[in-house]
């Protein structure tokens, strides 16, 4: 159920926790009052939760608890009061939690900080939260983005927080934290960015902070820390560092204008009686501030359980807006190799090790695509298999304008997509002159990757996944021409998978997928299932064999391309396949150096070649028949797809062998 972004007044009706199959509630941006029912907790299929920017008010009911299946939750920009239920400690697949620009009250629950999930952002700033960050805070190793900043928490920096290698993010400021700044900070070198300021910190500035290689923006200000400022790292660059306000720091770089630093008769540090200048920092601090605010964080979770910090650190890398910038040449009109629906795709190169990859870029302005960002790398989280494109990484960023950045980067597949192959003009890169082409053998090995790829997603993954746009473009080719199925950027976490489809199931979520290749029963509402992905790899191999995309202006007046090759069968099969496909059996026929050769091929092959085009459109047809309970199943199709490959090969092979065995007076 998604109705962000309008102008949707009243309240959530009690009666929400009726509708026990939603998957995602979505009323973001709109006019909501009133309270979130405690009714809301009986909607435990529900992975996306967002009533952010509302008016809603009232306390966050404990119910919420119940929601286990959430993995991104927003109640941000709200007129919410109470405590944070400790219930959500329930909720142990969350990825994300905000609740930041409230008036919640009260202490930070630890079961909170126990999540061990949450990896992309914990936000609970801007509220009125009092007590301490909770020592369990350092549970959260693989957490991207931390923000409890503008609350009223206190005590010291908890030595736990050190455990939060991941973090790239770290906002502490405006509250009123005391003590030194511990030294368990050191280990947290991914940070791009901390904010401790407008606290009452005291003792020197670590020295470790010069040391943070990837940090472009440190705010130590309005604090009481004392004695000598580094100068290396980012306290060489006043860009970078904010200091103001601490009036017992001395030394540091020129530019930062503090006294130099003396030494009393014990030896102890001390500045000069010289009055210190304060920095007026320029408005280009503020901009460096928005500009390096970066969440760039890459995230794993093993089946069915969250990934240890040395699982995910095999299997991802860690990489920020620059470096993507960097390896695709600054996202250059030359290295663009796609454009979709909610984004661009770029060819680049990954420092260090020159990895090839390729770089999805989200269009943030276009609706949806954020949370098409969050989809792919969901429904990427749990799944591996030779047949999907590899993900190597996700970023969450801010550009060097200051807009929020997001990209997902894959393994580049250096053969492009299908589409490319089927109805490109371009040529293959090895030989200018030779223009693209498949073979029979390549298209039904193709087919029966993608086959076997759905197959995975629909009944092999520990949460079934429905992809919801599959066409030839979201399958890639890589060097052995080994298809694999990319672009998750609609996939839907299945929970309770059926398999069967009630016509009276229906959504708001529309049309979901490219229209063509769309199953037709969601464009009539009907909710997404494994049903509608057989119906877009009908079309798909429908394509594939006969050349003609299911747009082609040819279908028109009632005439798709189900029913165009569904009326040529199996009579007529040589009316709808693509030509290229003819013209290869021909030219083989043709090179066998006699009559009596070219006779004895046509013999053995005619018949085989048009029935295994025949059973492979069939294939095609069953599963885009019209009624999804009529449509294949995925795991039949691979069986049938592959019973058709080893007859043909078995039929060739038994040809070649008489061919060569042709007694010499044929020759």
């Amino acid at each position: 159920m998604i109705f962000g972004g309008n102008q949707i007044r009243g309240t959530i009706p009690n009666g929400i926790g009726n509708l026990r199959s939603l998957v995602a509630l979505s009323f973001e941006a709109n006019q909501l009052t009133g309270i979130i029912p405690s009714s809301i907790g009986k909607l435990q299929n529900v992975g996306y939760l967002y009533l952010n920017t509302n008016n809603i008010s009232g306390s966050i009911p404990s119910s919420i608890g119940n929601m286990t299946s959430c993995i991104d939750v927003d109640l941000s920009l709200n007129n919410l009061q109470g405590s944070i239920p400790s219930s959500f400690g329930n909720c142990q697949n969350l990825l994300a939690l905000a609740l930041s620009n409230n008036n919640l009250s009260g202490p930070i629950p630890k079961e909170i900080t126990s999540i061990t999930s949450l990896s992309l952002y914990l936000n609970l700033s801007e509220n009125q939260l009092t007590g301490s960050l909770p020592f369990e805070i350092g549970k959260l190793e693989n957490l991207g983005k931390l923000d409890v900043s503008k609350n009223r928490l206190s005590g010291e920096i908890p030595r736990g927080l050190g455990s939060c290698t991941s973090l790239e993010f770290l906002n502490l400021g405006e509250n009123v934290f005391e003590g030194f700044i511990p030294k368990s900070l050191s280990s947290l070198r991914a940070l791009y960015a901390l904010d401790l300021s407008h606290n009452n910190l005291s003792g020197p500035i670590p020295e470790f902070l010069g040391d943070f290689k990837l940090l472009k923006s440190l705010n130590l200000s309005f604090n009481d820390l004392e004695g000598e400022v580094p100068m290396q790292g980012a306290f060489g660059n006043t860009s970078v560092v904010s200091i103001t306000g601490n009036k017992k720091l001395c030394g540091g770089i020129p530019l930062l204008n503090l006294p130099r630093c003396t030494t009393n008769e014990s030896g102890k540090m001390k500045s000069s009686t010289k009055k210190i200048l304060i920095i007026a920092m320029s408005g280009g601090f503020l901009g460096a501030i928005l500009l390096t605010s970066v969440l760039c964080y890459c995230f794993r979770k093993t089946k069915g359980n969250p990934a240890s910090t040395s699982s995910w650190g095999k299997s991802f890398r860690r990489v920020a807006y620059q470096d993507l910038l960097r390896a695709t040449n600054e996202f250059s009109t030359a290295n663009l190799i796609g454009v979709g629906s909610f984004g661009s795709v770029y060819k680049g190169i990954l420092p260090p090790d020159g990895m090839a990859v390729a770089v999805k870029v989200l269009n943030l302005q276009r609706r949806g695509a954020s949370k098409s960002f969050l989809a792919e790398c969901t429904a990427l989280i749990n799944i591996r298999h030779r047949n999907l494109v590899r993900i190597i990484t996700a970023c969450s960023s801010i550009d060097f304008q200051g807009n929020d950045f997001k990209a997902v980067v894959y393994e580049l597949m250096v053969n492009a997509s299908l589409e490319e192959w089927l109805h490109s003009t371009h040529h293959q890169p090895n030989n200018a002159h030779e223009p693209r082409s498949l073979n029979l053998t390549q298209r039904l090995d193709i087919s029966i990757d993608v086959a076997n790829a759905l197959d995975y997603l629909h009944h092999h993954c520990h949460t079934p996944i429905v992809h919801c746009d599959l066409k030839p473009s979201n399958v890639l080719l890589d060097g052995d021409m080994t298809a694999s199925v990319g672009d998750f950027g609609l996939a839907r976490l299945q929970p309770q998978v059926s398999g069967q489809l009630s016509s009276d199931q229906t959504s708001s979520v529309g049309l979901k997928g490219t229209i063509g290749y769309a199953a037709p029963e969601y464009g009539i509402g009907s909710d997404v299932s494994p049903h509608g992905d057989v119906y877009s790899f009908g079309i798909l191999l429908l394509e594939m064999f006969t050349g003609k995309r299911p747009t082609d202006d040819m279908f028109q007046d009632g005439l798709n391309l189900h029913n165009y090759v569904e009326i040529a069968l199996p009579g007529r099969v040589t009316e709808v396949v693509d030509p290229t496909l003819l013209r290869e059996y021909e030219e083989r026929s043709a090179q066998s150096s006699s009559s009596s050769h070219r006779n004895r091929m046509n013999h053995i092959e005619s018949g085989k070649i048009l029935e295994c085009l025949v059973s492979i459109l069939k294939v095609g047809i069953s599963c885009s028949a019209e009624m999804p309970p009529e449509r294949m199943d995925m795991s039949n199709v691979v069986s049938e797809l592959q019973r058709i490959r080893d007859s043909l090969s078995r039929s060739m092979m038994r040809g070649q062998h008489e061919i060569v065995s042709v007694r010499p007076q044929d020759r």
